[in-house]
């Protein structure tokens, strides 16, 4: 028999073994998929929370509207000469909007971005040789620990680390698995729970983000909000890093968000906004997996 015989022959078996079985929806194929780990809580949330009919009816046409008043309030600040800002009244409306209208499913993936780039930044900065260089200790349990732990904080992160990393030291790069630092990663710890959801709690995170995104800019100055914007576009530099330190070529590639000498605006916010989530949830897994390995606490 000939190979184009037998490989038709095998075709015909695999046909006959599925004939008849349910088709996978993209959920089917998003929760067997392993190929880039995820925590598993941040994964069933995710899951749950694209199931949201918002997001079907409403979704599409509030990015429509509320994305051409996040670019006139964005260049309105930019031509203002009086530049006017309220982080504490910003971040009470961020809190009362998600204690009392996000999903908890949604705001337990809030909290835990927080903590997944602050180890992920401190991983850098224990491996970088510098001691010098201060840790992002931004670890929020609760929502009103946003209070004190702000987003603008959460951003400044990024943005002082990578202006304090000037010169890391890289003769021990790539480190090996047994010598690496994880003095600062502190496993993700959050006291908000999903199962006491008030009946208001009926937006999902794409929607929440895209009410509230023109908010966030009317309540900073123009460069702060600029800064803000921009600090996703370090998710590449900082996966190079995390490249180097741990003599790995993926991280780097898993990044959205490139290039940061060229400065962005509010344009695509929204999807650059979900792609630096992912990137980082997606490189904590990653070393979460190495951790595991290495027999650490999780």
């Amino acid at each position: 028999m000939s190979s184009t015989a037998r490989m038709d022959r095998r075709r015909r078996k695999a046909m006959a073994r599925n004939h008849g079985k349910m088709p996978a929806s993209i959920l089917d194929a998003m929760a067997g998929d392993e190929a880039m780990p995820l925590d598993p809580v941040a994964k069933e949330y995710w899951t749950k929370d694209l199931q949201n009919p918002l997001r079907r009816i409403v979704l599409p046409t509030l990015k429509i509207i509320l994305t051409i008043t996040l670019h006139i309030t964005y260049y309105l600040k930019r031509l203002s000469p009086i530049q006017w800002r309220a982080h504490g009244f910003l971040q009470w409306q961020i809190c009362f909007f998600m204690k009392w209208f996000v999903r908890p499913e949604a705001n337990v993936l809030i909290l835990r971005h927080f903590w997944a780039e602050s180890n992920l930044l401190n991983f850098v900065i224990d491996n970088a040789g510098q001691d010098e260089v201060d840790p992002v200790l931004i670890h929020p349990k609760m929502i009103r620990d946003l209070m004190v732990q702000t987003f603008v904080h959460h951003d400044q992160g990024v943005l002082m680390t990578m202006r304090d990393l000037t010169e890391p030291d890289r003769s021990r790069w790539p480190v090996p698995k047994d010598e690496l630092s994880w003095e600062n990663w502190k496993p993700v710890r959050i006291d908000y729970g999903v199962d006491r959801k008030k009946w208001t709690q009926f937006l999902d995170f794409e929607t929440a983000h895209e009410l509230f995104k023109t908010t966030f800019c009317f309540w900073l100055t123009a460069p702060e909000y600029e800064a803000a914007i921009n600090s996703f576009q370090f998710d590449h530099s900082i996966g190079l890093l995390i490249d180097d330190i741990v003599g790995a070529s993926h991280f780097a590639d898993i990044a959205y968000n490139r290039f940061p000498m060229i400065l962005v605006g509010p344009t695509g916010l929204s999807y650059r906004f979900l792609m630096h989530g992912f990137f980082v949830e997606h490189t904590h897994g990653h070393l979460e997996r190495m951790r595991a390995e290495l027999g650490l606490e999780n």
